[in-house]
Order: structure tokens, then sequence, then C-alpha cells
């Protein structure tokens, strides 16, 4: 089953046009656990704005799911171009998922790559996108390859669901103000989306562990606290294991081996409907016998 959302809407394609539309790419997923067909589904918001009206977003999904599974698109898509053509729109719409760069396109691609590189230095490094800077932005389309090529291989790691929300937490990351001013790091052991070193450089000046570090990097040339995390494919409904690699730290949450164990990094329980239902009418009791404000703690 395949469905559409935008924004907060939700609903088939003559009814889910959110707010902001056609400004923003509509959202599409589906229920289908195929990992290909996923790839074709998030190539359809990486299009110009030009493309984010629903007969663009019609036409790419035939197209990808076509190009998917050997099929022929068809004279029917005649007329989606036609309708396209008249809005000033170009008729053709490349769906990344399933096509590639010819040898000639890929030289001349790394070509003016490297003149960019020698023109523009360290002035590109600094810049942003989106708050994100451009090596990140590096990091972040190398990842999105390397899904795609593993989605069509079929050999994909984890859960599309897991790996949507760590592309998220990553790119949140990215453009956080901690990140920039490198309180961490955050690197990808062997560009693995579930598995992640980070590096805490800056701790309280008033805490003990502060002083630890100064020592540490007195001794060893090094003031950083080296974690490693590690997702599961069931991420965000299981946390991340964590651990310490470098120093040794002892006592507090970290036990022998350099594990973290605290309850923030532990499963949590769910609410069930019968304790929310007691808890709301305990509440409503309090307010009805001493009217709706704020009661002493005393009355509970």
């Amino acid at each position: 089953m395949l469905t559409q959302h935008h924004d907060k809407s939700a609903g088939d394609l003559k009814s889910c046009r959110g707010e902001t539309y056609p400004q923003t790419a509509p959202i599409w997923f589906s229920d289908s656990d195929d990992a290909s067909l996923s790839a074709v589904i998030e190539n359809m918001g990486d299009v110009p704005p030009h493309h984010f009206n629903i007969v663009s977003q019609v036409k790419m999904l035939v197209e990808g799911l076509c190009q998917l599974h050997d099929l022929p698109t068809g004279s029917e898509l005649d007329v989606l171009e036609d309708a396209l053509e008249k809005k000033g729109i170009p008729r053709r719409v490349a769906i990344e998922a399933t096509e590639s760069m010819s040898e000639e396109e890929e030289e001349e691609d790394e070509f003016h790559y490297d003149m960019e590189e020698e023109t523009s230095g360290e002035q590109k490094a600094k810049e942003e996108v989106d708050g994100i800077s451009v090596a990140n932005l590096e990091v972040l389309e190398k990842l999105k390859q390397n899904q795609r090529q593993s989605y069509l291989k079929g050999s994909v790691t984890g859960s599309v669901q897991a790996t949507d929300r760590l592309m998220k937490e990553l790119r949140d990351i990215y453009k956080s103000e901690s990140y920039k001013k490198e309180i961490y790091s955050v690197e990808l052991v062997n560009d693995c989306l579930y598995d992640w070193n980070i590096r805490l450089k800056k701790v309280d000046q008033d805490s003990p562990l502060y002083a630890d570090l100064q020592s540490f990097k007195e001794k060893e040339g090094r003031d950083f606290i080296l974690l490693n995390f590690t997702f599961k494919d069931t991420f965000p409904f299981d946390p991340p294991f964590v651990r310490v690699i470098s120093p040794v730290v002892s006592g507090g949450y970290v036990l022998g081996g350099g594990a973290i164990c605290m309850e923030l990094l532990t499963k949590q329980t769910q609410y069930s409907l019968a304790r929310a239902q007691q808890s709301f009418r305990s509440l409503v009791q309090i307010h009805e016998k001493n009217g709706w404000f704020t009661p002493p703690k005393e009355d509970g």
C-alpha cells in the first residue's frame, strides 16, 4: 500500500496538499518493507522546487516503479508530460535511485570538482548550506548514495526506519551549536551509520572530570573522552549501547570495561491505558474538591 502525506494532512492525491504546498515537496511513505521501493520514494523529495507539484510527483513515481520492475513506462505518461510542458517544466525528470552517470560525465564532474577545490580552497570549507558545512554535507550525501546502492543490491544494513531516523539525528547534530563550537565531534566508524565514535572535548570546568582531563592531556597529549555509540535496527525504540573507549574512567555510571549504564540508556516501559485513566480521574477529583487551581502539595 502506497500513501502520500504532506505536512499534517493525510489522504489520497486529491486531498493531501498541505498549507505550504507547492513550496515544499509532498512526503511519501510506503507500508511495504521493500527497501528498493523505499529508495524510489526517498528520491521523490530530492528534486528542484519546480518538481514539487503533484503532476511531477506522480510522473516520477510511475517512472521509478517501472524502472524498478524493468517495465516500460508506456504512452500514458505523455499526458503528464504534456501537462508539465504547458507549465514550463522540463519533460524529463531523472530518478537518481535507478539511473547512473556515464563514465564521461563522472570524469567531467571530477574535473570540475578538482578545479573548484583549487580555486576556492579554504573559503569553500567555511561555507554552510542550511546550517551544515560543506564537508558534513558531503558525508550525508555519501551515506545516502551508499544506502541507495545497498537498497538496489538487496544488502541493506539495519532497517529503513532506523536508517532514516539516524540520518535525521546526524543532520541535526551537524546543525547544532554545541557541535559547531567543538564541544564534541562525531565520526562514523568505517562509514557505518550504526556505529559512532564521539569525542567529548569540553566538560564543566568546576567538575573533577575537568581536572582529570587536564592531567590526561599533560601525560598522554589528549584532552577528550572517546565514546562509542552502537545503534540497533530497532532505534529509536531501543537506545544505543554506549561505552567509554578511552581514557579509563571509574565511578559514576561507568562500569567495568567502559560500559555506561543509566536509566536514559535503557529501554523505557510504556504507560498503560488503565494507569493513564486512573491518574486522570485522581486529578479531576482533586480539582473538583479544591477548585481548578494548583492544589497544595499535601493534597497530592
